[in-house]
């Protein structure tokens, strides 16, 4: 417990000012206050002082770097004589009135000598008490899998090989074969590579040409970048939406097209530019898209 008269700053001045928060804002405050001569007690419930903005790449609206923001305050929170910070401590009480105040402040056990820590994490290391959670193993479930499509996937695996960083193209040739990644495929390959479902997953989720719901047999694609959109990529699209009767995104019944966007095909030269799997058509005209459909269907 301390009393907020009792305490003098390296300036001379009598008083102590209680920070709580050892934020941007709280470091702030803290090396304002004590760059005015008074002591400050910065208090922060974690274990270190940065708060969330350590976490950030960037800020708004003057897109600076955040810790090139952070570092210079963290450093002279270190240094100042003003500046005491009472990290992983938590605010319990605070009576009185302005001017004289009494705060009560618990430090929890942190079990070594902070004057003595350099960071090395040896005693993390070296610790005798480790939580470890227990979980009842999970059975593994016999994959529903058509006869024709398991020898499919073991065909594909075979000429990829099984090891795991062959994960890429065997989701590439299961995607080119069946023109998206089906569930039972995925729980395939985690049984057969020994790989996690999420790991499989978050690869599946990052690449674009990958597709977790049923695509068409031919993907048409509708550049709607400036060049294209100036000279009726908008048109075009909305008469292919009439023409195949879906939406942009959406496959047909028959699961032989599905309708998509792009911002640019590289072909600004010969916009308007309508892309069906590989093949390119340049300088597009309305007339000229029923002849597209039909040449896939």
């Amino acid at each position: 417990m301390a009393d907020s008269r009792a305490t003098q700053g390296s300036n001379g001045n009598v008083g102590a000012v209680l920070v709580v928060g050892g934020g941007i804002a709280g470091m702030q405050a803290s090396l304002d206050l004590a760059e005015s001569g008074y002591k400050v007690y910065l208090v922060e419930e974690g274990p270190a002082i940065g708060g969330a903005m350590a976490q950030l790449d960037k800020t708004f609206p003057t897109n600076d770097c955040a810790m090139c923001t952070l570092a210079p305050r963290l450093v002279d929170c270190g240094r100042h004589p003003n500046v005491e910070k009472l990290t992983y401590s938590d605010l319990l009480a605070l009576e009185g009135q302005p001017g004289h105040f009494r705060a009560r402040v618990r430090k929890r056990p942190r079990s070594v000598d902070p004057a003595k820590c350099t960071g090395c994490g040896d005693c993390s290391a070296a610790c005798l008490v480790r939580n470890r959670a227990y979980l009842e193993p999970i059975e593994a479930e016999e994959v529903a899998l058509p006869p024709e499509e398991r020898e499919e996937l073991d065909r594909i695996l075979a000429a990829n090989g099984r090891e795991q960083g062959a994960l890429l193209p065997i989701l590439q040739d299961i995607n080119a074969r069946y023109h998206w990644l089906k569930p039972a495929a995925f729980a395939y390959l985690s049984a057969e590579l020994g790989v996690p479902m999420a790991r499989l997953l978050r690869i599946a989720t990052f690449y674009n040409a990958f597709s977790l719901k049923p695509r068409g047999k031919h993907v048409v694609n509708v550049c709607m970048g400036t060049a294209c959109y100036v000279k009726g990529g908008r048109r075009i699209l909305e008469t292919l939406q009439r023409e195949l009767k879906v939406e942009v995104g959406g496959t047909t019944e028959d699961l032989n097209f599905t309708l998509e966007t792009v911002n640019c095909l590289g072909c600004c030269g010969q916009s308007p530019v309508v892309r069906v799997d590989d093949d390119i058509f340049g300088y597009v005209k309305l007339s000229q898209v029923p002849d597209i459909v039909a040449k896939y269907a």
